[in-house]
């Protein structure tokens, strides 16, 4: 959309800009000139209302423009959103994850403990393994 929107701004400009350097010597009614070519006459009043869709055509440029922009802000501000939500809840389910490792240890590993050894993490139930991925 944005992308879209700047071509039209674009093109409506360079249109309008090509049209007003050629025609500079304009009268009641006159030839049009465009990139070398004449490709139609033109009345004063066709000019004026040339002018005014060009205007138009511009404004919907810029309007969809401005709208992707806000769009792409909008979207950008909902992903930090999620992604601090992510956050947070990684480092609850932590949290809980080495609470109950840490209950899990004074009785499971009592005896391997008395052994001067505590149990690798390899060993221990899948649901008390710490997890890496986000």
């Amino acid at each position: 959309m944005l992308v879209l929107g700047l071509l039209l701004m674009a093109g409506a400009a360079a249109f309008a800009g090509l049209l007003i350097a050629d025609n500079l010597s304009g009268g009641p009614d006159y030839t049009v000139s465009l990139l070398g070519s004449e490709p139609f006459t033109i009345s004063t009043l066709g000019a004026f209302l040339g002018g005014i869709a060009l205007t138009l055509i511009f404004g919907l440029g810029m309007w969809m423009l401005l709208a992707g922009t806000v769009l792409a802000r909008h979207r950008g501000k909902k992903r930090r959103r999620e992604r601090e939500t992510a956050r947070q809840a990684t480092a609850e389910r932590d949290a809980l994850a080495g609470r109950l490792e840490g209950a899990g240890s004074s009785t499971d590993t009592a005896a391997d403990e008395t052994a001067g050894q505590r149990r690798p993490a390899a060993h221990r139930p899948q649901w008390l393994r710490p997890h890496s991925h986000h």
